[in-house]
């Protein structure tokens, strides 16, 4: 794959894909869109108006990877999810939108905003991925030692692929 990030003039972030690697990029985060609804809000008109919603954690490993719990009480955890959750679910939705928005083959530039965007939805999309498989800190040791014929490799090729490409983003912003 010949995906990079390198920093590009006035803080913009420079990228460059191929047709196979966005069409494979804007799958993963259409996944995310799918995988994450928009957060509930309550009944109330001024809850809703503020973004507040319900407090129950997530029964799914992949949300409650996304969204974990702020507290160990679980009252706690209740309370401060029921203020946050529909806040950081549009905003992970945003995230994943604007990289299925400006994601195309070829060279193209990010504004700041956009890059930490894809910063952000790259990490989310790592997560989910990583949760389905069970990644461990052994991942790559496990790659090298995995068969190309192992119905696992793509999954796992492609975690590695956005590791990649999350250190690249990190290192063009910074």
């Amino acid at each position: 794959m010949s995906s990079e990030f390198s920093p590009g003039e006035g803080g913009r972030v420079v990228a460059r894909f191929d047709a196979a690697e966005i069409s494979l990029l804007r799958s993963l985060v259409s996944m995310m869109l799918g995988l994450v609804p928009p957060g509930e809000t309550s009944d109330d008109p001024l809850e809703r108006a503020l973004g507040i919603g319900g407090g129950e954690a997530p029964s799914d490993p992949v949300l409650a990877r996304l969204f974990p719990s702020a507290y160990d009480d679980e009252k706690d955890a209740s309370e401060f999810r029921r203020y946050t959750e529909a806040t950081l679910r549009e905003g992970k939705r945003a995230d994943a939108q604007t990289v299925h928005d400006t994601a195309a083959p070829g060279r193209f530039e990010l504004t700041p905003e956009q890059a930490q965007a894809w910063l952000r939805a790259l990490n989310d999309v790592r997560l989910t991925l990583g949760t389905k498989l069970e990644v461990t800190e052994e991942v790559h040791d496990e790659i090298a030692m995995m068969s190309e014929d192992d119905p696992r490799y793509p999954a796992y090729v492609t975690y590695d692929w956005l590791t990649y490409l999350q250190d690249s983003l990190v290192r063009a912003l910074w």
